[in-house]
């Protein structure tokens, strides 16, 4: 069982609070633009911000364990909510498994289209929202590693905050995350934000 799934309370305390910081942040940055008339600084950086929130909406690569909302517009029957299996493919009703890790959302409502258009549905128009991401994961030196709901504007300071914190023998400055295969060595700041299905290791500092 997950930490997430049986964490004691102060585990979900801290994931709450988590969850507020970054949907705050996320806030900021998806507000409507105000007239110029109206602006205000720090207009440009929310902007800025909302603008690249939703780039890297449209770049996220889907992987096994991300939750799908699947709308297949007035086919109430062949809409719904799906999981990316193990096997990185999702399993729709009526024309089965469709291959969905590391594609973009666009991309696999395209090959869900394509799928439906192959003797099933003359024209079909789908739309895929991702409900829930891929857990991260967290080890080394910390006070509670293990699995992680991932919450989106996640940077490494609220995984550790969310693992109970540093260690004594933890190394503050440096974190090594493995993404896509490959570990590479981070700092430790705010600006080193997360993706779903990441591993953390944060490293013993040598004295």
């Amino acid at each position: 069982m997950t930490p997430a799934a049986a964490a004691p309370k102060s585990v979900l305390a801290r994931l709450l609070l988590v969850g507020a910081v970054c949907l705050l942040s996320a806030c900021a940055g998806s507000a409507p633009p105000r007239s110029v008339s109206a602006a205000v600084p720090g207009d440009a950086d929310s902007g800025a911000a909302g603008a690249k929130a939703a780039a890297a909406t449209a770049a996220y690569c889907l992987g096994a364990g991300d939750q799908l909302r699947v709308i297949v517009f007035g086919e109430e029957d062949l809409s719904g909510e799906f999981e990316v299996d193990d096997t990185g493919a999702v399993s729709l009703p009526l024309i089965g498994q469709v291959v969905a890790k590391d594609l973009t959302l666009r991309s696999f409502e395209a090959a869900v289209q394509e799928r439906l258009q192959e003797g099933y549905l003359k024209d079909p128009r789908v739309s895929v929202q991702v409900l829930s991401y891929r857990p991260f994961y967290i080890i080394g030196e910390v006070d509670e590693p293990g699995e992680y709901p991932f919450v989106s504007g996640m940077n490494v300071l609220n995984a550790v905050a969310l693992s109970g914190g540093f260690t004594p023998r933890a190394n503050t400055s440096k974190v090594l995350i493995t993404r896509g295969g490959h570990e590479s060595a981070y700092p430790v700041t705010h600006q080193t934000h997360l993706e779903p299905g990441d591993m953390i290791r944060i490293p013993e500092r040598f004295f």
